[in-house]
């Protein structure tokens, strides 16, 4: 008999296609998105309670204000995984893209020039703008190069530049106005807080990689209990901060915001604490790294409250 014809070849994707597939995934767009919630919040709900959203939020300054923040963030992302590539291939081998979609050398083209756009776009809206940025950019090369393999330098490094964006529409607020919005700040020291116990979360996660390839983070040099309580620590100042704040605002009669603090972030709060404290497998501390932005999304959108207590 003769031999069966030859099945055609299926076709492979384009280079094009897979490249829009993945880069989403590089950038992070749900995180670019919450960063793109919170400036806008910030602004419309904390710093300008008393105008028309459409009109806060349209002004074309504060428009290229977030275009600079988001192309240097997504900077960010890009530059992490072109120095975890080895890592990502044990810790998260599905969200893997430079080295199997994208080039190293053109993940680092687009690093340059997407941060080097953002820290151009501010400053030229103004020069401390301009220089808040770029320190920024630089932070962020520093915690993909370096910072993240030491303990908790590189969990303070990006807790420090998630506070910094909760504080960055002030700041162009102060600097065209001269003034200050004291609100804003509490925000932003919470920010700051979750931040520190879902990056430690986040290297428990993490340590088979990081253990592979000379990371000293936190859980691999006290081990996984000793960093369950310094996430603990930081959880029992966030939960304060937010109890205080809670409590003022109802003592205040603000009984929306109120409650919103009680029932969406002060209750997963001590669920978090639970779990936390039970977690004892990768994947229990993957679901916690869930519910931290799960909280951090509710404190977010709480500021859309918040500007009525001004």
């Amino acid at each position: 008999m003769p031999p069966p014809p030859p099945k055609p070849p299926v076709p492979a994707s384009l280079p094009a296609e897979r490249l829009r597939t993945a880069l989403p995934t590089l950038v992070r767009w749900p995180n670019l998105l919450i960063m793109l919630l919170c400036l806008a919040l910030v602004r419309a709900g904390l710093l300008l309670p008393g105008l028309p959203w459409r009109q806060s939020l349209l002004a074309p300054r504060f428009g290229l204000l977030v275009l600079a923040a988001l192309l240097v963030a997504a900077a960010g992302y890009i530059i992490n995984d072109y120095y975890d590539v080895k890592i990502d291939a044990i810790n998260r081998p599905d969200r893997l893209v430079i080295g199997r979609v994208v080039n190293r050398r053109k993940a680092m083209l687009a690093h340059m020039v997407l941060s080097g756009a953002g820290v151009l776009l501010a400053g030229w809206l103004h020069p401390v703008l301009g220089l808040v940025t770029l320190g920024a950019a630089a932070l962020l090369w520093g915690y993909s190069a370096r910072f993240k393999r030491v303990a908790l330098v590189g969990n303070l490094s990006i807790a420090t530049l998630t506070a910094a964006l909760v504080l960055l529409p002030e700041l162009q607020l102060q600097l065209q106005r001269h003034d200050s919005h004291s609100v804003v700040w509490p925000y932003a020291l919470a920010a700051l807080l979750l931040t520190m116990v879902r990056e430690i979360v986040k290297d428990v996660e993490d340590m088979r990689g990081d253990a592979q390839h000379g990371c000293r983070t936190l859980p691999l040099i006290w081990g996984v209990a000793r960093t369950k309580w310094v996430a603990g620590f930081f959880l029992a100042c966030l939960a304060l901060l937010t109890l205080g704040a809670t409590g003022r605002v109802f003592v205040s009669g603000h009984w929306p915001l109120g409650t919103w603090l009680a029932l969406l972030v002060l209750l997963p709060l001590a669920q978090l604490t639970r779990l936390l404290i039970r977690a004892d497998r990768r994947r229990h501390f993957r679901h916690l790294s869930a519910w931290c932005k799960g909280i951090m999304l509710a404190g977010v959108l709480s500021m859309a409250l918040a500007g009525s207590i001004n």
